[in-house]
């Protein structure tokens, strides 16, 4: 049996979909949310790669590592954040987040 585009797509919309229910059942913990959206970008790095080898072209994979930085980015910048503000509030739900200003 060989792997064909339909079951990376398979795997891909199932890495989005629950990354997303993740985020919408999860509303108060702010580490699940930021773990869903990056099962949200897993997805779509699969997407871009597997599009990348069975159309013969190099581009997907370019695009893929490019997502993987912004990936990077996010996850370290957000906890970053969220160090500070539980070092603030001793707490992380994310109900209490819009009380912060300025």
């Amino acid at each position: 049996m060989e792997l064909g585009l339909p079951h990376y797509l398979a795997v891909s919309a199932a890495l989005f979909t629950i990354g997303v229910v993740g985020i919408f059942v999860n509303r108060k913990n702010i580490i699940v949310i930021l773990m869903a959206i990056e099962l949200i970008l897993l997805s779509v790095n699969i997407n871009l790669v597997a599009f990348s080898v069975f159309s013969g072209t190099i581009e997907g994979q370019i695009f893929a590592m490019l997502v993987l930085t912004v990936a990077a980015a996010e996850a370290a910048v957000g906890l970053a954040i969220l160090v500070v503000y539980f070092r603030n509030r001793r707490d992380i739900s994310v109900e209490n987040v819009d009380l912060m200003k300025g």
